[in-house]
């Protein structure tokens, strides 16, 4: 069960030839009031993320929605929760839509220590 008010996040993953849908989808949720926070696009490496992607953020209460938006747009992504454990959020707690990506998981906090984003850029969390 999603806790209404937990915190997620979605990467959204984009190669150059899905950049349009990308933007039109970061666009989309840029103007959804249930999310927080949209990211940057990136066009390399961030993190864990081996490829070009962006962070949305939301709210448990959020995931069916978002999920729902992401998924016609054939686009990869990583739906998870933002827990004290970041490796169990990019794995066993993630939820991915589309083929997944093989993260660097070597780059992540060890459990009960997850520094979330402020580690990789800003966050309003």
């Amino acid at each position: 069960m999603i806790e209404p008010d937990a915190p997620y996040h979605a990467h959204i993953y984009f190669d150059d030839a899905e950049r349009t849908a990308a933007t039109e989808l970061r666009d989309m949720l840029g103007r959804d009031a249930a999310i927080l926070f949209v990211g940057d696009m990136t066009d390399g490496p961030a993190g864990p993320h081996p490829i070009a992607q962006y962070e949305v953020h939301f709210l448990g209460a959020a995931v069916p929605a978002v999920v729902a938006k992401i998924e016609p747009t054939g686009l990869r992504a990583l739906v998870h929760p933002l827990t004290d454990d970041d490796l169990a959020d990019h794995t066993t707690l993630a939820h991915w839509i589309g083929e997944p990506v093989d993260l660097d998981v070597t780059v992540l906090d060890p459990p009960g220590v997850n520094q979330g984003i402020p580690r990789f850029g800003v966050s309003d969390f």
